[in-house]
């Protein structure tokens, strides 16, 4: 436990140099970062195949096997990820409001990191990568901890980006920090005054462990509960298109698709055609009693079905009678994280997306584009299912909180209190 409070009382320590660090310093250590990751490629696919390996032999889910894999293409997304990072203005220090309270008597907003932040993540070591630079960008500090399957992965990751953002500055020194237990994920959640924030990805389960044993606050989403609505008045392919890609295009992550609704009058149409598709992609399909009625050779699906984030190639369908009762369904077993609807009705559209409570709402478009990098926020360090600081895909701007600066020439308060002074309030800003 000293070791480690040792270690992350240095953080704390290094997060106001770091928050202090200019743009072009900040940005040279992220283009060292990307091109010693190209360099290292071998090496890092060595530790890959090491973790692939081991967790085969403990028969691992073939869906987290594909999470877990990180190949050439992975990896050269996540390099493009950082240098459209790069591109990204610099989200510190930015004005946000400026007011003249009185005479020589300024109030300023400005935007600041929010200093130490832990992130607990799945078994993508991509994730790793994001997360990390995500924090180096907006200039906070960050406690890595990914799935135990990952471990050799993530150590030569992290290994990879210490090295050459000390190469780039020794004010990066005990910016980023690696932890591979459990045990010390428990740890760390005693150390509410040298961490800022916990973001946890992972189950409802794990989220709820986190906010109920620290004090720390705590960012970010339970379950992945996205569901997809096709209307009546829609192209019978377009909507097919656009399941099958919420579905499938990669099932292990929160914003694929894991329960269809689709409107009765377009059920007897549709649904023939998307099982088709479905077949295709060796997907199980669910239904309640009048999408069997359809579909006659799939399984029932329950109501627990409608609760559950599959995370693997499996699709419950429900079908309903209008836009309303698919709105309540949504709001009822949904996650709050990324619903769709595909429509030609532009006024079913604006309710859709008017009265589903979740952070993305989408309209004729796969829930798959529910994502930071996507949405040119320079990846995420998670989805944010709350109302509080910031929600939906957490990029730079969800990493940074804002602070108040106030200059003036030896104003005090009580000329104000008894009405020698009065302030003026002017917005300037």
């Amino acid at each position: 436990m000293e070791q480690l409070e040792n270690i992350l009382s240095m953080m704390k320590k290094a997060s106001t140099i770091l928050a202090n660090t200019s743009t072009d310093l900040r940005n040279s250590a992220l283009l060292r970062i990307a091109n010693n990751l190209q360099r290292k490629s071998t090496d890092i696919f060595e530790a890959n195949n090491l973790d692939l390996m081991i967790a085969e032999k403990e028969n691992l889910a073939s869906p987290l096997l594909k999470r877990l894999k990180l190949d050439t293409d992975k990896l050269n997304t996540v390099i493009d990820g950082i240098n459209s990072l790069i591109k990204l203005p610099d989200p510190i220090n930015t004005v946000l409001a400026k007011t003249l309270l009185d005479d020589n008597l300024i109030l300023t907003k400005i935007t600041v990191p929010i200093g130490v932040i832990g992130v607990i993540f799945e078994s993508r070591p991509d994730a790793l990568i994001q997360i990390a630079t995500l924090c180096l960008k907006s200039g906070n500090c960050a406690i890595l901890k990914g799935g135990r399957e990952a471990l050799n992965t993530n150590k030569i990751l992290t290994q990879i980006i210490v090295d050459s953002i000390l190469e780039v500055s020794s004010d990066f020194n005990n910016t980023i920090y690696l932890i591979e237990t459990r045990e010390d994920v428990a740890k760390i959640l005693q150390y509410s005054k040298y961490i800022n924030l916990i973001i946890p990805r992972g189950s409802n389960e794990f989220v709820q462990y986190i906010q109920k044993n620290s004090a720390i606050p705590v960012l970010g989403h339970a379950d992945g509960i996205c569901h997809l609505f096709v209307d009546s008045n829609t192209d019978v392919d377009l909507a097919v298109k656009l399941t099958v890609d919420s579905k499938t295009q990669y099932v292990a992550v929160c914003n694929a698709l894991e329960t269809l609704l689709v409107h009765k009058d377009i059920a007897k149409i549709f649904l023939p055609v998307l099982k088709k598709e479905m077949d295709k992609k060796n997907t199980k399909l669910k239904g309640d009693k009048q999408t069997k009625e359809i579909l006659p050779d799939i399984e029932d699906a329950t109501e627990e079905d409608w609760k559950t984030e599959y995370l693997d190639y499996i699709l419950s369908i429900k079908v309903v009678n209008d836009v309303y009762e698919a709105i309540d369904h949504i709001n009822k077993y949904g996650s709050g994280h990324t619903d769709s609807i595909v429509t030609k009705n532009k006024e079913n559209a604006a309710k859709f997306q008017a009265l589903v409570d979740s952070a993305s709402v989408l309209v004729n478009c796969s829930t798959r584009f529910s994502d930071g990098y996507r949405y040119g926020f320079g990846a995420e360090v998670g989805i944010s299912t709350g109302k509080i600081h910031s929600r939906g895909p957490v990029g730079l701007d969800g990493l940074i909180i804002y602070k108040y600066l106030v200059e003036g020439d030896g104003q005090i308060v009580d000329d104000y209190s008894k009405g020698i002074k009065k302030f003026k309030h002017h917005r300037l800003v």
